[in-house]
């Protein structure tokens, strides 16, 4: 079954459905990708590794535990503690495995130049804790972007989830639910932004290369469809609740109207 929305389905966007969400986007557009950039380019997913503390603020949106306890089990011929009192009870011991730091894996695809193994462009797809200020996630994504925004690579940014502060402020005064930016790295004060309501489609973004190779097109709208099809997120979805977060006042009753006419509510 396809989603029902024209563009962004609101309903990936919860927080137990996303990690699943963010890897098959990430498969289907390195699948896209290399049978148009080779032979003389080729599309690899890449891990950025951090690590998150018990303080990390954006924890909470991480596929992790906060705390792991463990029982101990009783061992033989271990003695009893004298029952000194019948109104008196002792605690019994357990074993904890406090969580102080977890090493995270956020997946990205870079483009790389067959020949010389050069790093040509970066497209990363945000995840949850990049947009929570003040956490891990956050300063790792904000690093790597601060470091390739210097360099001649290429950058292109999928921001595909509504809730939390875009990696550039005054991108969040355009009022758009989703965002996407390429940054050219011959040319980074002009760089090409779409703000996308959840009414709309995806757009299809050229994906820079080298010199005077032409851009390869991305269409994004497709990429997505593909990864809710080949992950059949349609059999995990309740489309009669709401999403999470919720959407606006208006487009919760643009939303409504447009699950009862594909029966879904």
């Amino acid at each position: 079954m396809p989603s029902p929305f024209p563009g962004m389905d609101p309903y990936l966007e919860t927080p137990d459905l996303w990690p699943d969400v963010h890897h098959e986007l990430i498969g289907q557009i390195r699948t896209a990708l290399n049978p148009v950039l080779l032979p003389h380019y080729v599309a690899r997913v890449e891990l950025r590794i951090y690590v998150s503390d018990e303080d990390d603020p954006g924890r909470q949106t991480l596929p992790i535990p906060d705390v792991r306890i463990e029982r101990t089990a009783k061992h033989k011929g271990a003695k009893k503690t004298p029952n000194r009192s019948a109104s008196l009870t002792i605690a019994e011991p357990q074993t904890i495995a406090l969580l102080t730091d977890d090493e995270i894996k956020e997946a990205r695809l870079e483009i790389r130049h067959r020949e010389s193994n050069d790093l040509v462009t970066v497209i990363e797809v945000l995840s949850p804790s990049n947009k929570i200020r003040g956490s891990d996630g956050r300063a790792s994504f904000m690093t790597k972007r601060r470091e390739i925004l210097r360099s001649e690579v290429h950058w292109v940014e999928i921001d595909l989830l509504r809730a939390g502060d875009p990696s550039v402020a005054r991108l969040a005064r355009t009022g758009s639910d989703y965002r996407i930016v390429v940054s050219r790295g011959e040319d980074r004060r002009h760089g090409k932004y779409w703000p996308v309501s959840v009414r709309q489609v995806l757009p299809v973004i050229g994906i820079p290369l080298r010199g005077k190779d032409p851009d390869v097109p991305l269409d994004l709208n497709a990429i997505l469809r593909s990864a809710y099809d080949n992950a059949a997120y349609g059999v995990s979805i309740d489309y009669r609740r709401d999403p999470e977060p919720p959407l606006s006042r208006e487009d919760t009753a643009w939303a409504a109207k447009l699950l009862r006419e594909h029966g879904l509510r």
